[in-house]
């Protein structure tokens, strides 16, 4: 089972509702705007997973900046 599917199926869509919200983001936002929001969104996540691990912006786990 594909990453797709598996978000698809959390969510009970299908392949036409995708299909639905790819074109409403396109119109939304334009075909240009769309990799730099996937983009911010990625470095967010990664943020906040590095965040949750204790991963400092050096990659030193578990290190904490003096206050």
């Amino acid at each position: 089972m594909t990453h797709s599917a598996i978000i698809a199926g959390i969510f009970g869509l299908g392949g036409g509702e995708l299909i639905a919200i790819a074109l409403l983001l396109v119109l939304l936002f334009g075909g240009k705007k769309i990799p730099e929001l996937m983009r911010g969104l990625g470095k967010g996540i990664k943020e906040f997973k590095d965040g949750k691990d204790g991963v400092d912006e050096n990659n030193n786990p578990n290190t904490n900046k003096p206050a």
